[in-house]
C-alpha cells in the first residue's frame, strides 16, 4: 500500500487509493458489501459505518418518512433506532424477493416505495458510504437464476446513475459454487435458507470437459450501458430445483406460538419487537460452540404491555420445536422433488461434487445436521454461508487474476468405434483463461485389436463469426451463420505414445491430464492404465 507523506504536516497523512472489483450480494435479510483489489486473491468485506452490523453485512432494512425522504435510515441506523419492530408502511424489509415480480408499482402493499425502488434505494445509499480509499472501477452483483432476466432489467435501470466503469452480473448457484472452491464443471446441491423462502437448486457449473468457465454477463463497459448486448450468459445451468415460501421469519413465528400467548394484531401478524427477539434467540442458539441443554433468555416489549415478555429456550428444545411444525418433512420433500429433476438429466446424488448450505439459516444446527445425514456421502462444503456468494462473484469477474485468454483453442482428433470415423474433441476454447488452475482428464482406448501405439493428432477450431458474408444479386449479405466451426490441424507430425503390451480393442489404455502452462504452452501428462506407470510428459506446442 502506497502512502503519500505531504511536507511538514503529519496530520494530513493520506493513502492512496487502491483499484479493484467490488461486489454487492442483495439479501432478504442481509446485503454483502465486499471488496478485492487488483491482482489478489483477497476478499475483504467492506465496512460502512453506520449502516453495516459487521463490516461487509448491511442488513437489508429502509425506513422513510415519505418516498422523497433525503435521509432515510439504513441497514443498522433502522435498528438501532428501534424501528425494525415497526409496523407502518415506512419500514421497507424484504423487498428482494419482489424485484423480478411484474409490474411493481409505488405504494404497493401500503408501502411508500416499490420492492424495485426500496433496492435501488438500498445500493445507492450503499455506494455513497463507500470509503475513498476505494477505487472501485468494476461493480459485481448478484441475481437469483429464476428470475435473472427479470432481475437484470431492473438492474440496467438501477445502475444508470452509478459512477463505475464496468458492471457486471453473476447468478447466484454460480457464485455459490465457485465461493465454495469447486471448479468449473463440478455439479453442486445448493440449499438456500432465506428470511422469506427455501430454495434447492441441482446446479452443473458450465465449464470443464473442453468448455469455457462461467463468466460474469456485463451490464456496463467502458461506461457504456449492454442493455442490447447478445452477449451469452455462462453459468449454471439448474438441472432441479424446488421452493417453499417458508423461511426464517415463519420459524420466528413458531417459536413466538410455542413460548408466548401474543396475540396478533387486526392485520393478523404479530408485533414486531416480539418477532425481532424470536430471531435474535434462534440465532443465539445456532452458535455451534453452545451447548444443546444450555437454555438462552431475550426479553421483549411488545405495545403497551406492562411487564416485558421472557423467550427461554434451548437449542434441543428448538430442534423438537422444527420436527413437530414440519420443517424437517418439508425439507425431506423439497429435496426429493430437486433430485428427482437431476434423475431427469441422468445425475443423481452420487454425482454431485458437493453440497452447501448458504443463506442466514444455513447456521441452524438442524440444517447441517439434515444435510450431512440426508446428502452423505457427497462432502458438505462449508465456506461462510453470508459471504460464499459475494467471495464467488469477485472469482468471476474479468481481471481480478492475471490471466489471459485463449484466442482460438485446441482440440484432439479421437476414433469413434460406434461411427466407424474420427470426430474431433476440444480440450481448451476460445475465451478459456490461462495458465490453467487444474487439468482436464481424458481416456483413451485401443480402437483395434494389437495396437501398438496412439497417435495425438491436434487441431485448431477457426474462428467462426456469429455472421457469414454472402453475395445476393452481386451484392455482399450478411447472414447469421450456425456452422460448426472447421479444424485445421496442427503443422508436424503426430506424437506418437507407444502401446506396450499392445491395446485390445475398446480397452481403455491411456490417461491424459492436459493443461496450460503460464506461456500458453500444451502440456500432457501420460498414465498407462495397464501397468499404472507413468511416461514422460510432453509440452505439443503453444496454444494461439
Amino acid at each position: 500500500m502506497a502512502v503519500d507523506l505531504p511536507p511538514a504536516d503529519e496530520e494530513n497523512l493520506q493513502v492512496s487509493p487502491r483499484s479493484g472489483s467490488l461486489a454487492i450480494d442483495l439479501g432478504s435479510t442481509t446485503t454483502v458489501v465486499a471488496f478485492q483489489a487488483d491482482g489478489s486473491s483477497h476478499l475483504e468485506p467492506v465496512d460502512l459505518p453506520p449502516i453495516s452490523r459487521t463490516p461487509g453485512e448491511v442488513p437489508s432494512l429502509l425506513w422513510l418518512r415519505n418516498r422523497n425522504d433525503p435521509h432515510p435510515l439504513v441497514g443498522r441506523q433502522v435498528i438501532d433506532s428501534g424501528l425494525n419492530a415497526w409496523d407502518g408502511p415506512e419500514l421497507l424489509k424484504d423487498f428482494k424477493r419482489s424485484i423480478a415480480g411484474s409490474n411493481p408499482e409505488p405504494g404497493e402493499a401500503g408501502r411508500n416505495l416499490s420492492a424495485q425502488e426500496a433496492a435501488e434505494r438500498l445500493l445507492a445509499e450503499i455506494w455513497r458510504r463507500l470509503p475513498n480509499r476505494l477505487n472501485v472501477h468494476r461493480l459485481v452483483l448478484t441475481a437469483p437464476i429464476d428470475h435473472y432476466r427479470g432481475y437484470r432489467s431492473w438492474l440496467l435501470r438501477a445502475c444508470q446513475a452509478l459512477p463505475v466503469a464496468a458492471i457486471a452480473l453473476v447468478d447466484e448457484p454460480t457464485a455459490a459454487a465457485l465461493g465454495a472452491g469447486l471448479p468449473p464443471g463440478s455439479k453442486l446441491l445448493v440449499v438456500d435458507l432465506g428470511g422469506s423462502t427455501i430454495d434447492m437448486a441441482l446446479v452443473a457449473l458450465e465449464g470443464g470437459e473442453g468448455r469455457a468457465a462461467p463468466l460474469a454477463q456485463l451490464l456496463r463497459f467502458n461506461s457504456r450501458m449492454l442493455g442490447s448486448s447478445r452477449q451469452a450468459l455462462r453459468c449454471a445451468k439448474v438441472l432441479g430445483k424446488a421452493g417453499l415460501r417458508l423461511g426464517g421469519r415463519d420459524l420466528d413465528h413458531w417459536i413466538l406460538d410455542h413460548l408466548t400467548d401474543a396475540s396478533p394484531t387486526a392485520e393478523g401478524v404479530l408485533p414486531m419487537a416480539l418477532l425481532n427477539a424470536a430471531e435474535r434467540l434462534k440465532c443465539r442458539l445456532s452458535d455451534p460452540d453452545l451447548d444443546a441443554q444450555t437454555t438462552i433468555t431475550e426479553l421483549a416489549i411488545a405495545g403497551d404491555a406492562a411487564t416485558p415478555y421472557e423467550l427461554r429456550l434451548n437449542r434441543e428444545e428448538l430442534n423438537r420445536l422444527l420436527h413437530e411444525r414440519g420443517l424437517v418433512e418439508a425439507l425431506d420433500d423439497l429435496l426429493e422433488q430437486t433430485l428427482a429433476g437431476g434423475r431427469r438429466h441422468g445425475v443423481n446424488l452420487e454425482d454431485l461434487q458437493g453440497v452447501m448450505a448458504v443463506g442466514g439459516g444455513a447456521r441452524l444446527p438442524l440444517l447441517r445436521d439434515w444435510l450431512e445425514r440426508r446428502t452423505r456421502p457427497v462432502p458438505l462444503l462449508t465456506p461462510a454461508p453470508v459471504e460464499a456468494v459475494a467471495r464467488g462473484a469477485l472469482a468471476l469477474t474479468p481481471g481480478v487474476e492475471i490471466r489471459d485468454v485463449l484466442r482460438h483453442g485446441v482440440s484432439l482428433r479421437c476414433w469413434d468405434r460406434r461411427s466407424n470415423r474420427h470426430h474431433w474433441h476440444p480440450l481448451f476454447m476460445a475465451g478459456q483463461t490461462w495458465p490453467t488452475t487444474t487439468s482436464l482428464e481424458i481416456v483413451l482406448a485401443a480402437g483395434r485389436d494389437d495396437q501398438r501405439q496412439v497417435e495425438l493428432v491436434l487441431g485448431e477450431p477457426e474462428v467462426v463469426g456469429h455472421h457469414d458474408v454472402v453475395f445476393r444479386h452481386g451484392l455482399p449479405t450478411l447472414q447469421s451463420s450456425d456452422r460448426a466451426p472447421r479444424i485445421r490441424a496442427w503443422d508436424g507430425d503426430p506424437v506418437a505414445v507407444p502401446l506396450q503390451p499392445a491395446g485390445k480393442a475398446g480397452e481403455d489404455c491411456l490417461r491424459l491430464r492436459w493443461s496450460l502452462d503460464d506461456a500458453s504452452r500444451l502440456r500432457v501428462e501420460i498414465e498407462d492404465l495397464r501397468n499404472g506407470k507413468a511416461l514422460p510428459s510432453l509440452v505439443l506446442g503453444t496454444v494461439r
